[in-house]
């Protein structure tokens, strides 16, 4: 059986901006080699990994759901 770790996002593998709103990419910054652990842990303790996140605000009229699309 795969085992398989879910990974919240927000201030896990993403630092969190000051307003606590990833809402633009420019706001997006990784926890510094972030991907580098998660890919030691992929492979050598055999996880298979799923990025989770709650987005409670996308798709509304504050954050439309076109804006997450790059352009």
């Amino acid at each position: 059986m795969k085992k398989v770790l879910f990974i919240d996002r927000d201030g896990t593998m993403v630092l969190e901006p000051s307003d606590y709103q990833l809402d633009s990419f420019e706001k997006l910054e990784f926890y510094p080699k972030a991907f580098q652990y998660l890919s030691k842990i992929a492979d050598e303790l055999d996880y298979e990994l799923v990025m989770v996140t709650n987005q409670d605000g996308l798709g509304t009229d504050s954050h439309p759901e076109i804006n997450f699309y790059r352009s």
